[in-house]
């Protein structure tokens, strides 16, 4: 067992007796990177130790035992005794998700065996710090499993030193390099303590350089300690060119070495650059995508819409490729194109990071397509779908399914489950692939009839009259909120029996539909979150009873003077009653295909249960870190444990820490897909969704959970949309969103209700805030106003 041993003793596979920090060291001192020269005292040392001591002061305290205090004496008398860098080095930092930036201590130039038997205590102490504890417990990580080495370096007096990242941490270019300097020792960049000079390296050999500021410059001191010295406020002088040269080979070295972007800590002096440590990159957005054709800027507003969330592990070995994106993809298939749903997220350390829009291929196969389009068209209407014997069983088969009881179900029977909820998709698949041709027909036709009459603008109204489960939900709403006004419902507890039993009897109907993404099994449904609907309900109760814009188009275009015989109108209406079926087809297909998605949901959620009965989970939600076969290769839940269940945990806790790291990191650019445009006097653009002018104060509602924040006459600005929304629009002045196009749910049903609407801005929810006035227009895609400035913590117009 050891208890120090030198640097090139340890690579990256002893993390449990380096730590992070000690074993990357050891890796890059094994493979001749220039890393100054050092020792670990390991955590078999801190275990030695740590007898049940969890505080800082008690660690701080402690008496090293006699045999460790000598072999940490003979290791610094071999590495020359003079000035070192010591610095903590936990077995659960530096792993992706989980940094651990500046969590433990580090002591630079301490001089003599007492200070550094100190400083080696006081790292171990570190451990049980305010601000250690709450970062691990943000990452779920038991103080009880962590333990700590301490890394001891011959310490570098540096001209200059900072940081470099091999990867652009604000853009996520993996070409670049991106560096920061400063006179003195790193501290003082690391800390923030100063602006420093910054450099971005280019692929081409460019590099662009700002100047810093050189504030403050951290030194050694003769007897021991550093010292802060006042700065000259002047730019330090630029990095000559050779070590910016070599730094960007070190970098670009290090990190194919370690198979990912580092973070690394540099240090010049005496003409040469040494490296102090290296770690993963953490909440490093995705790489660039790069320009985007039409098509995929398309496909990317589709999938933004419906992806406000990041995939989890469990989505995307379920919902996301059986799903609606699956759907449309073999949809597509069966057409001839290829890839068009394929792909499209990218995922690191078991991590959805990246979301890269589809770029379809047409296949040998699409040649043939406009004549099987024709036949299917003839054959299969729209309007008679739900006659088809294929949706009948459908129906009856997730009936079955949905009626068996998980709770009584063996393992064996419970894991096959998630399955078979899947394999029920399919006939829906089969049944879009068969009657969307038919839909698009009768759209096209409607089309050329309303351009050749010279009333394209009546196109989107004439569409308008369809009646779908859509709108049957949005009535059902309504009926809801007359119910809750009449009886006062949402004032009381228990609310009174009326109304528990129509909101009973509307969850059983329409309990199904998605809060978020229509594309995840791990959002909640309405059925799973009543509260959502509650929302709705209360903010129709608040207002009128909606009026909805008359349905007049179809009578508009038929009293074009071409149609003033009874034939041609007859026909033309005909056409236009086809056209509707095809858009209630689109809407309603949808609305069954969700249905299989709560069973499958709760299935999972059974899993979860069980395995944190047996102690695998936390909690029931953390399954969602794990993927379907994952789970299905776990014979018996009831015999786990050993090895098996601390591998399951451990998957279960660093993709945990993974998805928190990239909290705050997009999928994909919003810029990318819409692109910046000069906005003139607008505060936001878009795209024109229709529906005239309306003037009213901003309210951002970004998730389901804040529907209830919305008032009546509110200009609802949201990230997204999908038709749980809709209901919304009934109260709403006017809609901007930063996804979706003038082909989404949200600018069909806004059409509908007669209000503005922009979509695909990009940047609403950012650039808008609470309670600001603007006016929306729907017909040129603008959002006008007064901008905004913060005073005092109030925001208020701008002069």
């Amino acid at each position: 067992m050891k208890l120090v041993a030198p640097l090139n003793a340890f690579g990256r596979g002893d993390l449990a007796m380096a730590g992070g920090k000690g074993a990357n060291l050891g890796e890059l001192v094994r493979n001749s990177f220039p890393v100054p020269g050092g020792f670990v005292v390991t955590t078999h040392a801190y275990e030695l130790v740590a007898q049940g001591r969890n505080t800082r002061a008690a660690f701080e305290r402690v008496e090293l035992p006699d045999d460790l205090r000598q072999e940490i004496v003979v290791a610094y008398t071999a590495l020359g005794g003079g000035p070192v860098a010591v610095r903590s080095s936990a077995t659960a930092e530096d792993l992706p998700g989980a940094a651990f930036a500046g969590q433990q201590d580090t002591y630079l130039n301490v001089v003599g065996e007492a200070a550094l038997l100190d400083a080696v205590r006081r790292c171990w102490a570190s451990l049980f710090t305010d601000r250690a504890i709450a970062y691990r417990a943000k990452l779920g990580i038991d103080d009880s499993e962590v333990r700590i080495a301490v890394v001891v370096q011959s310490m570098v007096e540096a001209d200059v030193a900072g940081v470099m990242f091999t990867a652009n941490p604000v853009s996520g270019d993996r070409a670049q390099i991106v560096i920061d300097a400063s006179s003195g020792l790193g501290e003082a960049v690391v800390s923030g303590l100063v602006t420093p000079d910054h450099y971005v390296l280019h692929p081409s050999g460019r590099a662009d350089f700002t100047p810093g500021r050189r504030e403050v410059v951290i030194r050694g001191t003769a007897g021991g300690g550093v010292t802060r010295e006042s700065g000259t406020g002047e730019g330090a002088e630029r990095l000559p060119d050779a070590v910016l040269a070599e730094l960007g080979r070190l970098g670009r070295e290090v990190a194919a070495h370690f198979g990912r972007p580092q973070d690394i800590e540099w240090a010049y002096a005496g003409g040469r650059v040494r490296l102090l440590q290296a770690r993963p990159m953490t909440a490093l957005p995705p790489p660039p995508v790069g320009r985007l054709n039409p098509v995929q800027r398309r496909l990317a507003t589709v999938l933004l819409e419906y992806l406000p969330e990041r995939p989890y592990p469990i989505d995307m070995s379920t919902w996301v490729p059986y799903g609606p994106a699956g759907l449309m993809g073999k949809v597509l298939g069966a057409f001839g194109v290829r890839r068009a749903f394929e792909g499209f997220l990218r995922e690191e350390d078991g991590v959805v990071y990246q979301l890269l829009p589809p770029a379809p291929r047409p296949t040998v196969k699409v040649l043939a397509t406009p004549f099987r389009l024709l036949a299917k068209a003839r054959r299969y209407d729209p309007a008679r779908w739900t006659r088809d014997p294929r949706f009948r069983d459908y129906l009856a088969a997730i009936e079955e399914l949905g009626a068996r009881d998980l709770g009584a179900m063996s393992w064996a029977e419970l894991r096959r489950v998630p399955r078979q909820a899947l394999a029920l998709v399919t006939p829906v698949a089969d049944l879009r692939v068969d009657y969307l041709p038919g839909f698009g027909l009768a759209m096209l036709r409607l089309l050329v009839t309303a351009r050749l009459l010279g009333r394209r603008a009546l196109f989107g109204d004439l569409l308008h009259g369809a009646r779908t489960r859509t709108t049957d939900t949005n009535r059902a709403l309504e009926h809801l909120a007359e119910v809750a006004r009449r009886t006062g419902a949402l004032d009381t507890e228990p609310p009174p029996a009326e109304f528990a039993d129509a909101l009973a009897a509307f969850l059983a109907e329409y309990g199904h539909r998605e809060t978020a993404s229509p594309l995840l099994v791990t959002v909640p449904t309405w059925g799973d979150a009543p509260e959502v609907v509650l929302d709705l309900v209360r903010v129709l109760a608040a207002g009128p009873p909606p009026q909805k814009e008359p349905d007049d188009a179809l009578e508009r275009l038929l009293a074009h003077p071409l149609l003033r015989s009874k034939r041609r109108r007859a026909r033309v209406a005909r056409w236009v009653a086809a056209a509707r079926a095809g858009v209630a087809f689109r809407e309603d297909s949808h609305f069954y295909f969700m249905m299989p998605q709560p069973v499958l949901r709760r299935s999972l959620l059974e899993m979860g249960r069980r395995l944190r009965a047996a102690g695998v989970l936390g909690q029931p939600e953390d399954v969602f870190h794990l993927r379907l076969e994952e789970l299905e290769a776990i014979a018996d839940v009831a015999a786990l444990r050993g090895e098996e269940a601390d591998r399951l945990r451990e998957t279960v806790r660093a993709r945990a820490a993974k998805r928190e790291e990239l909290t705050g990191v997009r999928l994909l650019d919003p810029a990318a897909v819409f692109p910046a445009s000069d906005p003139g006097d607008a505060l936001v653009t878009g795209a024109p969704a229709g529906g005239g002018s309306a003037t009213g104060p901003v309210k951002v509602i970004r998730t389901p959970a804040e529907f209830g924040r919305l008032a009546a006459g509110d200009v609802l600005v949201c990230p997204y949309t999908n038709p749980s929304w809709t209901p919304l629009f009934q109260q709403a002045a006017a809609v901007v969103v930063d996804t979706g196009g003038t082909a989404s749910h949200a600018a069909i049903v806004a059409r509908e209700y007669g209000i503005p609407a922009v979509m695909g801005t990009g940047t609403a929810t950012s650039v808008l805030v609470d309670g600001q006035v603007v006016t929306v227009n729907g017909d040129t895609g603008t959002v006008t106003g007064q901008a905004v400035t913060a005073h005092d913590g109030a925001v208020t117009d701008a002069p």
